[in-house]
């Protein structure tokens, strides 16, 4: 079994890149370990706390004891289906920055600057969002929409933000992002639409695609070039690519993959038994990740979705959904949001937002016996640095994943700031009405080592890791991969998905994920957009003000 390209995985950029490929004319099989993604907890938004929570549908990581945090295991969810982690996530659209993608370029990504890769944001998206705008698309296959935001709260913390001093911005994905607003969301007619939806079901009705359903153990190579990949469980044990393997499996199994193949910390590898094909210290290494905490607030008024939360409730909500597509299952129901700077001197948003008219965990499990509702906070930009490692040679084995959460000062100095900002916002007079007293922390965390109890025991992942094969510089001995995502050191092999990002990206990473996979396949077909130079908005004062 053949093709001109194996791409490994079917998530947001692997599904992005498979489409490009096929559309150029070119013979694609990607490989998915994970099943079908028809059922509905994946196709109702609002059952989202579902899919990342079955077996089914996620890998079922965790970390290693994170030793900053009381040694907690935390979750570390990832996308075992076809559309990957688009098919599980929150349906959070946030392209990231514009100097994220200037960073990027600065770290030794020549070519992914913000006006490098704007094209790509632009051509991936039809946007819903509002009138005709040069930062937003209209022609592509990824729907992006916004919730009715029919609830009084979601209103409410948009005008506790301008209350409080801060920005109110019509388009965060736009040309400002400072500031507060509505949320984007990956829905369309009430719907989940994931990179499966948006590019490989198109493609597999219209181009020279198939997906091959099995578990990729290793790249196959030729002295140092890639000639395709190891299958288990398979149609076939070995499937063989004509020009290039493309690795897009998430951060944690791609650099695994790379790995079991010979390519990474040569040290590492020999203590686990794999025959080193090429040393480069750098893979597994640099994961960064969003942590946050669910500060949460008791509500006055039985308006939020607490009403739905038993048997008669979500079974109204599920019939609607089932009906027509309607009601609060037809969103994710993160619909309004913030992203503001943590003080003066910080030149574009660290701090984001996202709130939820219901007292909840990710997990589904209650924080409260009642109404309330919730802002997930955290910084957006720690220096703290975790590893993907392997546990051994079996490629059925988990990886080792600790992400050294909070293992610098500045972590919990930025996180008590953000916490700090987060009571003032919902202290501001727009939550008169709706608020009788906080959950989490609760008003008598106020000291920095009451907070920081509070985050030790309760911050959890937004579950965006990424940075585990580092883009930059073909010289740099961290780099695993070129400005290309083209593999240093071997031939025929790239990687393309959040694992190639220098620095995380500001928000959610499901859209700057597809938009990787896009513009390596620009760069596989030798077709890169025109640069576009359309300028962001950052705060004129940013330097002396913090608002």
């Amino acid at each position: 079994m053949q093709a001109d390209y194996v791409v490994v995985g079917a998530g947001s950029a692997g599904c992005a890149l498979a489409y490009r490929l096929a559309e150029a004319g070119h013979s694609v099989i990607v490989v998915e370990f994970g099943g079908s993604d028809w059922g509905p907890f994946i196709r109702m938004p609002g059952a989202l706390s579902y899919p990342m929570n079955m077996a089914r549908y996620d890998w079922g990581y965790s970390t290693e004891p994170e030793p900053y945090m009381n040694d907690r295991v935390m979750a570390a969810p990832r996308g075992k289906v076809v559309g990957g982690s688009s098919s599980i996530n929150g349906m959070i659209f946030v392209r990231g920055h514009a100097r994220d993608f200037d960073t990027w370029a600065q770290m030794g990504a020549a070519g992914w600057s913000y006006a490098d890769v704007l094209p790509y944001f632009k051509r991936m998206e039809t946007w819903h969002g509002g009138p005709t705008s040069p930062f937003r698309g209209d022609a592509g296959p990824l729907h992006v929409t916004r919730g009715k935001r029919e609830n009084p709260l979601y209103h409410a913390f948009v005008e506790a933000g301008r209350e409080a001093g801060y920005q109110v911005t019509d388009d965060y994905n736009g040309e400002q992002q400072e500031g507060f607003g509505a949320f984007e969301q990956t829905v369309w007619k009430g719907r989940r639409w994931s990179a499966a939806d948006a590019y490989l079901k198109p493609a597999l009705r219209r181009f020279n695609l198939r997906v091959v359903q099995g578990l990729a153990t290793r790249i196959l190579f030729d002295g140092r070039l890639a000639t395709g990949v190891a299958l288990k469980g398979g149609p076939v044990p070995e499937l063989r690519a004509r020009r290039e393997v493309i690795i897009a499996a998430s951060a944690f199994n791609s650099p695994k993959l790379l790995m079991l193949s010979g390519i990474g910390p040569a040290e590492h590898l020999a203590e686990r038994g794999v025959p080193v094909l090429v040393d480069r210290p750098g893979v597994g290494s640099n994961l960064q990740d969003h942590l946050e905490v669910y500060f949460q607030m008791r509500a006055s008024q039985p308006i939020t979705l607490y009403r739905y939360w038993n048997l008669a409730g979500k079974a109204w909500v599920g019939a609607r959904w089932f009906l027509n597509r309607s009601g609060p299952g037809a969103t994710n129901n993160f619909e309004s949001t913030g992203f503001i700077r943590s003080r003066a001197g910080v030149e574009y948003p660290d701090i984001q937002y996202h709130f939820l008219p219901l007292a909840v965990r990710y997990d589904g499990v209650m924080s409260a016996d009642g109404h309330g509702f919730q802002a997930h906070v955290g910084p957006m930009r720690s220096p703290s640095r975790g590893t993907v490692r392997l546990k051994s040679p079996n490629a059925a084995d988990a990886p080792a994943i600790r992400f050294n959460y909070m293992s610098t000062p500045e972590d919990w100095t930025d996180f008590r700031r953000a916490i700090r900002l987060t009571r003032e916002i919902f202290a501001q007079d727009a939550f008169k009405p709706y608020a009788a007293g906080e959950i989490l922390p609760g008003e008598t965390a106020t000291s920095d080592a009451q907070l920081d109890d509070f985050i030790r025991r309760h911050a959890e992942s937004a579950y965006h890791p990424c940075g585990t094969c580092r883009m930059g510089d073909a010289g740099d001995p961290q780099a695993v991969v070129d400005p290309e995502a083209r593999v240093i050191g071997v031939d025929g092999l790239r990687v393309a998905d959040s694992s190639i990002f220098p620095q995380i990206t500001n928000g959610n990473l499901n859209a700057p994920s597809i938009m990787v996979g896009e513009k390596v396949a620009s760069h596989i077909l030798g077709k890169t957009l025109p640069r576009d130079d359309a300028a962001p908005w950052l705060h004129p004062d940013w330097e002396t003000r913090q608002r």
